[in-house]
């Protein structure tokens, strides 16, 4: 369970997400880090019913604006699937000094883990009206 603040009280409507790396460090320059995002929301649109109205991926975060039958879990799975995938991309490639980052800004309550992807939370925010309903498909 994350420790965001942010919560999300209607599940099914769509929302305004916003997904950091951990201490916005420069991730999604290189086109296999941005494919293994969009990987991700191609099969969450596939298994979970993803709805992505909006994105926008930059070289430390990312934008979206979506809907599932349970957004709050679609997320949860989008941050973990990545950032399993991601971390065995840096490894693969040899990335130390991003993984020594990773590993170093590490939160402290995560121990289990060496390394964090994502900052904590996603920081929902809900979309009440819809100009144009236009849905994406990758």
């Amino acid at each position: 369970m994350g420790r965001s603040r942010y919560k999300i009280y209607e599940s099914t409507h769509p929302h305004f997400f916003t997904c950091t790396i951990l201490n916005w460090l420069p991730i999604f320059t290189r086109q296999d880090s941005v494919d293994i995002v969009l990987d991700s929301l191609k099969h969450l649109q596939r298994e979970e019913n993803l709805k992505l109205y909006a994105y926008v991926i930059l070289e430390n975060h990312i934008h979206l604006v979506a809907s599932s039958e349970d957004i709050a879990k679609s997320m949860r799975h989008f941050k973990s699937f990545t950032a399993k995938e991601i971390l065995k991309l840096l490894q693969k490639e040899s990335v130390t000094t991003i993984l020594d980052q990773l590993a170093f800004y590490k939160k402290a309550h995560k121990t289990t883990t060496t390394y964090q992807i994502w900052q904590e939370g996603s920081q929902p925010k809900l979309i009440q009206t819809m100009i144009d309903p236009l849905i994406l498909a990758l």
